[in-house]
């Protein structure tokens, strides 16, 4: 199961975060209250193994914006919490030379039509340049951290059958925590789960014995799953 970690803004939960095995630590460059800085993240992740994977989160759609953060950053992946756009990807790939994933958010609104889903899923799973799609709750146009989820009952079956059909990863995120990542695992069979402030004492803050408590938790569910 791999385990993203977002939201990070120092190197003492990051460096937490890589101690206890996750995939994967994620930084926001997008508004927020746990936004930082490209020079920021820098003196963070030279500081990280060079297997663990340093995740970008941006609402920006310039691609030149973003793969020249992600340089200064020390990135290896970009997650895109804008609107999928295919000739966004391609041009990430094209001014990174390939040197970054693309996390593609897939926004799950109250009451989606489960068929529309079904097409911006099955989209961005099948593009060449997409590492792996993230789902991620979306109220009031806003998604991310909010510390909220979206229907599992009602959207797993789909999530599960684009899963099959295209062969593609999903991550879920939105509300995790330790309590419910396991009914989660158990929901989608995804590749991966991400958190934020399900494992925080503050914002951009995080909680050592939560952020412990979650990745044991995942760690169980995705044995019991696979």
């Amino acid at each position: 199961m791999f385990i993203k970690i977002c939201a990070n803004t120092n190197l003492e939960d990051a460096r937490l975060a890589a101690e206890l095995g996750v995939d994967a630590v994620g930084f926001v460059f997008a508004a927020s209250k746990r936004r930082v800085t490209p020079e920021q993240v820098a003196e963070i992740t030279r500081e990280l193994p060079a297997e663990l994977a340093k995740v970008g989160v941006f609402t920006s759609t310039d691609a030149a914006e973003i793969v020249r953060t992600a340089r200064v950053a020390g990135l290896t992946a970009v997650q895109l919490h804008s609107r999928f756009d295919p000739k966004l990807v391609d041009a990430i790939d094209a001014g990174s030379g390939s040197a970054l994933h693309v996390v593609q958010v897939v926004d799950v609104q109250v009451g989606m039509d489960l068929e529309e889903l079904q097409w911006v899923l099955t989209a961005v799973l099948s593009h060449p340049y997409v590492l792996v799609a993230l789902l991620d709750a979306s109220h009031g146009g806003v998604s991310g951290g909010t510390g909220m989820s979206f229907d599992w009952d009602r959207t797993a079956a789909v999530v599960r059958e684009v899963q099959e059909a295209t062969g593609g990863w999903v991550i879920v995120a939105g509300g995790l925590n330790a309590e419910n990542v396991g009914e989660a695992i158990e929901a989608f069979a995804p590749w991966g789960v991400d958190v934020a402030s399900g494992v925080e004492s503050a914002p951009g803050k995080k909680d050592p014995e939560r952020l412990r408590a979650f990745v044991a938790a995942a760690r169980a569910a995705g044995q019991r799953d696979s």
